[in-house]
């Protein structure tokens, strides 16, 4: 047996005090290129990122801070890194264990640039055996993991807090096979949601679901945290197409439970487990799911109107006459167009209105489904319920009218520091929240704004302030939540709970069923090394 060659890893990884942790990092130059979620393929931005070192002397000031710091979070007692453990990963993952600096940067930040952590490994596994072996390790050691799939979340889930070991699924990202007779697909974790797309649309078939993040995000990503997204209203929850999944949980234990069968009525339906757990359970390696075929005729069509009254009769009368064809029901408000007009120069075909409405139907029949558009647009247009309309006649106008629904989200992460809450509510109630908001946070705010998937009863609830501000924090939480709880909502309608909600869970559900989650975690993941300080409650 040759001996395998431990190579030289940096000296500042293992230089500092067992409290280096507790060290800031020093944030260097703003020189990483990424992709932006949502942006076209090939378009890049420059994404000012963390974390060269530690040192509590930074060249500049960060222009994100530490986690850590801003929210004052305790570190639990987890091993660090050792020379050892780096060799050990060499092993596992030879020339794919990833302690440069630099490359560490991108993956300590969220997109967003809210949360950023101070881990100084990145592991690239390829295969579930591999991620196997780094859990068993890790498990061993006591040495945490924060999994991370396209970096894309809203709430601070897939970037570590503290010193986490990242296990990307990046180059996991091959397709397992397709049945195009029954449409099921089984793919790596790592692959990206657009391009699963696209490889099943050259077979006339779609993924049931859809993000504006799809450029960047992983299925693996999704199903972890249980996206929701623009198809939800046609084809549903990720919790009814999905049909199997293999995990990896924290001891390194493949759960091997990949169906490809409709119907398994066998015991314990296990994968609900890990759909919507944030890995904090264990690693989805591989997913199973049903994908509907590609609609032969789909059009799409921006609305204006006169108020939010409008918006909810448009969408009865949208559910009453085009029916089964009806695949998405988005709307926004006012200030979001001024702000995607003005961040990112693109172009409304409606004349300014209070709300607007983005309609898409999806079917097998051209001339049929444009006969049923064609009605409804007579009787919205002529009752007063929509001012105004805009039918793409083409692909190319398609795309660009879902760019002003999907871009939202970039726009206001140009506006300054963003407060974002994704709330379920009774679909009467939707909007009361925004008004309120606005009248009780004043100039304080930048922009209040609304949008999101209205047919699901989804809100994205936005605030902008040229910075963060703990004063107006103060005044939106726990006030948002109170609000929400007292209409029977949700607070996380498909974002998640991540780093940022873990202590608002108690608004949604009972204590009753937090103590069960507590239990499930403590089982399946005893010394809670996968994804620390995310999803539940923090514990005394």
């Amino acid at each position: 047996m040759v001996p395998h060659r431990v190579p030289r890893w940096p000296a500042w990884l293992f230089c500092a005090s067992p409290g280096w942790w507790r060290t800031a990092c020093t944030l260097g130059a703003s020189v990483e290129q990424r992709r932006w979620p949502g942006s076209p393929r090939g378009a890049r931005v420059t994404s000012p990122l963390a974390c060269r070192g530690c040192s509590s002397t930074p060249s500049r000031a960060p222009e994100v801070t530490l986690t850590q710091e801003r929210y004052r979070v305790q570190r639990l007692p987890f091993s660090t890194v050792s020379k050892e453990d780096l060799a050990a990963f060499e092993c596992i993952v030879p020339g794919r264990v990833v302690t440069d600096p630099e490359e560490l940067e991108a993956s300590n930040v969220d997109w967003l640039r809210t949360f950023r952590g101070c881990s100084k490994v990145l592991l690239r596994p390829r295969t579930t055996e591999e991620v196997s072996r780094i859990l068993r390790h890790c498990h061993e050691r006591n040495l945490a993991v924060n999994p991370q799939g396209g970096n894309t979340g809203m709430v601070g889930g897939s970037v570590p807090v503290f010193d986490e070991i990242i296990l990307s699924t990046a180059l996991m990202n091959q397709v397992i096979s397709f049945q195009s007779v029954s449409g099921i697909l089984v793919c790596q974790a790592g692959c990206i949601l657009e391009e699963l797309n696209r490889y099943l649309e050259e077979q006339d078939f779609i993924m049931p679901l859809d993000l504006g993040a799809k450029g960047s995000c992983h299925i693996g990503g999704n199903v972890a945290t249980n996206a929701g997204g623009l198809r939800f209203l046609r084809y549903g929850s990720l919790r009814g197409t999905v049909l199997g999944l293999e995990v990896v949980l924290a001891d390194g234990t493949i759960l091997n439970c990949l169906t490809s069968l409709r119907k398994d009525n066998t015991g314990y339906d296990l994968k609900q487990l890990f759909i919507g757990s944030e890995g904090t359970l264990g690693i989805i390696t591989a997913v199973s799911i049903l994908c509907p075929p590609k609609p032969e005729a789909v059009n799409v069509a921006l609305f204006g109107c006169p108020g939010f009254a409008e918006v909810l009769k448009t969408f009865s009368t949208c559910k009453g006459m085009l029916g089964e064809i009806l695949s998405a029901f988005e709307f926004m408000d006012a200030e979001c167009m001024q702000l995607v007009r003005h961040h990112l120069h693109l172009a409304s075909p409606v004349q300014e209105s209070p709300f607007y409405v983005l309609v898409e139907t999806s079917g097998s029949s051209a001339g049929h489904d444009a006969d049923k558009l064609s009605a409804f647009l007579e009787r919205a247009l002529g009752s007063g319920l929509v001012t105004e309309g805009s039918v793409a006649a083409d692909q190319r106008k398609a795309k660009m009218l879902w760019a002003l629904r999907e871009r939202i989200t970039e726009a206001l992460s140009r506006d300054g520091y963003v407060y974002k809450y994704d709330i379920s509510l009774p679909v009467e109630r939707l909007y009361d929240i925004v008004t309120d908001l606005r009248a009780r946070l004043g100039p304080s705010a930048k922009h209040v704004v609304g949008y999101g998937h209205l047919g699901d009863g989804n809100l994205h609830l936005n605030v902008t302030a040229e910075a963060f501000n703990a004063s107006l924090l103060a005044a939106l939480e726990p006030y948002v939540y109170e609000w929400t709880a007292g209409q029977q909502g949700s607070v996380s309608a498909e974002h998640g709970l991540g780093f940022k909600k873990k202590d608002v869970l108690g608004y949604s559900k009972p204590p009753a069923a937090v103590q069960v989650m507590q239990q499930l975690k403590a089982l399946l993941d005893p010394k809670g090394i996968l994804n620390p300080y995310k999803t539940l409650p923090t514990q005394a």
